[in-house]
């Protein structure tokens, strides 16, 4: 896995809509990894909010963000983490996300301010 950093799709999505903290997601998105599921959940989005799926692909794909498969090992951390973080309401993107951040031991951008208090061990880092 090469990257320095772990994205959020909340931090994808900034960047896309050019959302306060974009700047910071700009900044490191050449060595970041985005799982995934959470570029399922990014395409969801824009979706949801009435762009085509083949405009929000396109939109992602001039990112260039690069992505890890959800694996088997972060599929099973991800839904471990329900447990321990079921107080933060986490949709299963975020698992996936964080579960990723753990396995690699990396740090994670996001824009949800409720991961700060997290009982995790991971390098949680706000983009705003």
């Amino acid at each position: 896995m090469a990257g320095s950093f772990i994205l959020d799709s909340s931090a994808v999505l900034a960047l896309l809509n050019d959302e306060t903290g974009a700047d910071v997601v700009a900044e490191i998105m050449p060595v970041s990894i985005v799982s995934a599921v959470n570029l399922a959940e990014v395409i969801s989005s824009l979706v949801k909010k009435g762009v085509s799926g083949a405009d929000a692909e396109a939109a992602l794909l001039t990112l260039d963000c690069k992505s890890e498969p959800f694996r088997r090992e972060e599929a099973l951390l991800a839904g471990r983490l329900r447990e321990s973080t079921r107080q933060a309401g986490l949709s299963l993107g975020d698992q996936a996300c964080l579960a990723l951040a753990l396995a690699s031991d990396l740090p994670v951008y996001t824009a949800d301010r409720a991961w700060r208090d997290l009982p995790l061990e991971v390098d949680v880092r706000l983009i705003r």
